[in-house]
This record gives C-alpha cells, structure tokens and sequence, in this order.
C-alpha cells in the first residue's frame, strides 16, 4: 500500500466512524478520538471483507458498496467499543459502591 493509499484510508476512515456513530441510536460513552480509531480500522477491515465477498474496490469512481460494508462494520465496532468502555465505567456493580466506604 502507498503513502497516499494509506492517507486516503485514514480519511476515509475518519468519515466512516464518524457516519457509524451517527448509525446507532442513542449515545455512546466514547469520544471523537476513539470514534476516528474505530473507524480507521473499520474501514480496513470493511474493504477486507467487500473484497472477500466479491464487491469490486478498485473503481474509478467511488464505491458506494464497499462504503457500506464499512459504515455497518463502523456501527458494529462502535458499538462493541462503547459497550466495553460502559462497562469498564460502572463496574461489576452497576456503578454502586458497597462496603464502609459511603
């Protein structure tokens, strides 16, 4: 892969975390910064997987499939990573502490 390959990734990632976010409902207690990270990897796995499945990726105009492969693979990793980031917040309890310490 090339530099501007690899850029172009980036940016496209960018817009596919951020178009995954906007996808699932409700808010997600991670930031913009891991929403772009999410998305940047999203978008490499996505082109991995349209590639797998037979979608053409190297067109001279844009990929409108292979774009949706990885906003879905974006919302699906969204998701995991708040899912993960939620629970790392509140804690086995529910967020409640217990014991001598109120």
């Amino acid at each position: 892969m090339t530099i501007t390959g690899i850029i172009s990734a980036i940016l496209i990632g960018i817009v596919v975390g951020v178009l995954g976010r906007l996808v699932l409902p409700g808010k997600q207690p991670i930031g913009m910064l891991l929403t772009i990270l999410v998305g940047i990897v999203s978008a490499f796995i996505g082109t991995a997987i349209a590639r797998a499945v037979g979608i053409p990726t190297a067109t001279s105009g844009v990929d409108w499939l292979e774009l949706l492969v990885q906003v879905v693979v974006a919302a699906a990793g969204v998701a995991l990573v708040a899912a993960l980031m939620g629970r790392r917040r509140s804690g086995l309890m529910g967020g409640r502490r217990s014991g001598m310490l109120r």
